[in-house]
């Protein structure tokens, strides 16, 4: 992949979240989420690549548009890059449906082949960012977990930012990590965007810890791969039926530790999300009298660089919105 398709595939996150920002507040995550997909769905037709969309909306048959398995794209331009796609119109839909904090529209481009594809199960994550990308080790204590991160980045723990999903399931970490003297955020949802402010300067986040989706790991990775942070996760099977649903579907080592590089393979990683509501990482949709205003991160792995844009949207010259 020569060109840098996040530049193109944040069409695609911009148009989901000036749709489903619509919806904030209104109670109607379904109906938020349902704009999001129809909005991506056209946007990414209209780019010029040859997609197959690996991680989407649900499988064939369950989702009318970004399945698992749909081809995706204008592959008429002579250029058109061959990419796998995951995608997630929407992250964090009950953000958008109760006015809360840090829903995104996400994208993430790999070579063929590239993603890990998770069983439907949580996984048990840590993510950093680059100063602390080699110090965490996720067979350690999350007691010593911290205690690395905070001499890599020359903290007191008492320094560092946790943040952990409110969880019922997250409760004896929780008492853990306040035995340590960390500070702890608490977010009731959006922990792909808390992950990628661990990795962002300027934040105050520096470690996201806890038990969230698989699919939500991947999608941090791809941004994390281009970042030079790390990501480490594990499956988080719940009980015997799941495990064993695991391994019927090829996953046999339950146990393993992946890293970032593991989830999101090759050196062509190229991400873009856009802000739907405010949030750790990104402001959240502004509409104005004649528009709106998006502000959206995009990421390539193979040149590092990171982009912040702004984008200045004027109804009447973009219909489709």
């Amino acid at each position: 992949m020569d060109r840098n398709l996040a530049l193109e595939l944040i069409r695609a996150t911009e148009a989901a979240a000036l749709a489903a920002a619509r919806w904030m507040g209104k109670g109607n995550g379904q109906a938020a989420d349902s704009a999001a997909i129809t909005a991506m769905h056209r946007a990414l037709n209209s780019i010029h690549l040859k997609g197959t969309i690996v991680i989407g909306e649900g499988d064939s048959g369950v989702a009318e548009k970004l399945f698992a398995g749909e081809t995706i794209g204008d592959a008429s331009f002579e250029g058109a890059e061959t990419v796998d796609l995951a995608v997630d119109a929407l992250e964090s839909t009950q953000s958008v449906a109760f006015g809360r904090t840090n829903s995104l529209s996400i994208s993430v481009a790999a070579e063929k082949g590239g993603f890990f594809l998770p069983p439907t199960l949580y996984m048990y994550k840590i993510a950093v960012g680059r100063a602390a990308a080699g110090v965490i080790d996720l067979n350690l204590p999350i007691e010593r977990n911290l205690q690395q991160v905070a001499e890599a980045k020359g903290y007191a723990i008492s320094d560092l930012t946790v943040v952990i999903l409110d969880r019922e399931r997250h409760r004896g970490l929780i008492e853990v990590v306040r035995r340590t003297g960390a500070r702890i955020h608490l977010i009731p949802d959006g922990d792909i965007a808390a992950s990628i402010a661990a990795a962002t300067e300027g934040t105050g986040i520096d470690l996201v810890v806890g038990t969230g989706g698989a699919t939500a790991g991947v999608l941090t990775a791809g941004a994390l791969r281009c970042m030079g942070g790390q990501l480490l996760a594990r499956l988080a099977p719940a009980g015997r039926e799941e495990q064993d649903a695991a391994r019927a579907a090829g996953f046999s080592d339950i146990s393993r530790v992946m890293t970032a590089r593991d989830l999101v393979k090759g050196d062509n990683v190229m991400f873009a999300a856009t802000g739907v509501t405010d949030g750790d990482l990104l402001n959240g949709v502004r509409y104005r009298s004649d528009g709106a205003t998006t502000h959206s991160l995009v990421l390539r792995s193979r040149s590092g660089t990171r982009r912040l844009i702004v984008t200045e949207h004027y109804f009447d010259q973009s219909p489709d919105y």
